[in-house]
């Protein structure tokens, strides 16, 4: 294959038919060979506009000019410069909004496969089971609080303990990973690499304190006395719902706790995991996002005859990533679009049996860029139904908020933040992901750690 060639590497995956059947992982990610290949296409740019849609700064030419020599060794250390959690950017992070979006080779075909190859440099050295831990500056004696181990406050922990300072990470679950390990699927993120890469944060010093609810055990206010800084970045936990007519049936969930039950609670398990899930054979997604497509392809594999997408507005509309979009379709999800849920109907036991709809049309573009959905009055219709699960969106848990006076709350119930800094409107306090942006991606969460990071040892620095 020339250098130029217009199309990405193909990346190997289990076949639609078989992977429906198990939670294991669809990609099985590059070989050596393919690696190279794949890295041998970028262009290596005197002006490189990759890194320019990078939010954690990684040298994108650097790792990918020492893939195509072999080195990867070297590609392992450019990427975790910046990095610290390269296994779960390279799978779940939207790198065709992103890096790869301003990769010049786009214009004549696709663009290099920069999350695939990140992910083949991580997977790569766990393989050698020599997990490489680079220097640490000397303890400068100051001790930094995080409240949350997702994406961002991971990302914090990583950069302040590598410059010296004490962290502790103090996670309200009984694992660390946050969404990681709570919302993301198994098939899609392993549960074994989230682990493994918070392992390597703690081998950077970093101290985890787990089933620890800050704003029940402890306030911020009372951390404030043992730490010098607090980092809040506890994401967007709290589910939405719509307000219709027998959304408490029974058989209704929120993505965020079907998913948890699945995930984090390994209910596709049960019995040998003690939680138990609802297996319905009509289960209905509300929402176009990828937690929606998260919810529909882990209902075909708790054994859904009927997975639905249920989305108001058209397939053009939909914020979820084409990959995952493309997989949700090979596994054989049903999409129904200009399609809006109204009322749901229980049988006399209060299961959910029926799922009552109106058909939408769209209109002029709202706030979001995309077109309005409008009902049409009079053509709702009917749908059998035994589980529906509602992916419409989240906001931050209200409890860090309410027990920390001093706290500046945005109109959608996040913290407000100085974007420049992720200082908030509270002394020596930052946030960051999405507790301040509301639910966003992985890779924003952890730009956004890292801006904060940056802040908070200048802070450090001058105290």
């Amino acid at each position: 294959m020339p250098k130029s060639s217009p199309q990405k590497t193909p990346m190997r995956e289990q076949s639609p038919k078989e992977r429906i059947h198990n939670f294991n992982e669809v990609p099985f990610g590059y070989s050596p060979e393919e690696a190279i290949l794949e890295a041998k296409r970028c262009l290596q740019c005197k002006k490189p506009k990759c890194m320019e849609g990078c939010p954690v700064e990684i040298d994108i030419p650097k790792f990918i000019e020492q893939i195509a020599d072999g080195n990867f060794r070297e590609a392992v250390r450019t990427m975790k410069d910046k990095n610290s959690l390269p296994a779960i950017c390279g799978r779940v992070c939207p790198q065709e909004e992103q890096c790869e979006k301003y990769c010049l080779l786009g214009k004549m075909g696709e663009p290099v496969a920069i999350g695939r190859l990140e992910r083949f440099i991580a997977d790569w050295e766990a393989e050698q089971d020599e997990i490489e831990i680079p220097e640490i500056a000397p303890p400068t004696g100051k001790k930094v609080a995080v409240v949350g181990s997702g994406p961002a406050g991971l990302t914090v922990a990583g950069d302040l303990t590598k410059l010296g300072h004490k962290v502790v990470i103090f996670e309200a679950l009984h694992k660390p990973g946050g969404v990681l390990i709570y919302g993301i699927p198994e098939f899609r993120l392993p549960k074994a690499i989230v682990e493994r890469e918070v392992e390597y944060i703690k081998k950077l010093s970093a101290e985890l304190v787990l089933s620890y609810v800050v704003g029940k055990l402890k306030t911020v206010d009372e951390l404030l006395e043992e730490f010098d800084a607090i980092f809040v970045g506890t994401g967007a936990g709290l589910p939405w719902f719509m307000f219709l007519p027998g959304e408490n049936y029974n058989g209704i969930y929120s993505a965020n706790e079907y998913l948890t039950r699945s995930n984090l609670m390994k209910a596709y398990l049960f019995p040998e995991y003690d939680t138990p899930i609802v297996k319905g054979k009509r289960v209905a997604v509300i929402g176009g996002g990828n937690v929606a497509m998260d919810s529909a392809r882990t209902a075909l594999r708790l054994g859904a005859k009927h997975s639905m997408i249920i989305y108001r507005r058209s397939k053009v509309e939909m914020p979820a990533r084409n990959e995952e979009i493309e997989h949700a379709e090979a596994e054989g999800v049903e999409f129904h679009f200009l399609t809006n849920p109204v009322a749901y109907h229980a049988d006399k036991n209060g299961w959910v049996r029926e799922m009552e709809c109106i058909r939408m049309e769209l209109g002029e573009p709202d706030k979001s860029g995309r077109r309005r959905p409008i009902p049409i009055e009079g053509s709702n219709f009917k749908s059998p139904v035994d589980v529906v699960v509602v992916a419409i969106g989240n906001s931050p848990n209200p409890l860090i908020y309410s027990t920390t006076p001093g706290l500046e709350q945005g109109k959608h119930g996040n913290i407000v933040t100085d974007e420049a800094t992720g200082k908030t409107s509270k002394d020596r306090v930052w946030a960051g992901g999405d507790i301040a942006t509301g639910a966003a991606t992985v890779i924003l969460a952890m730009g956004a750690g890292r801006i904060a990071a940056r802040s908070i040892h200048e802070y450090l620095q001058i105290t």
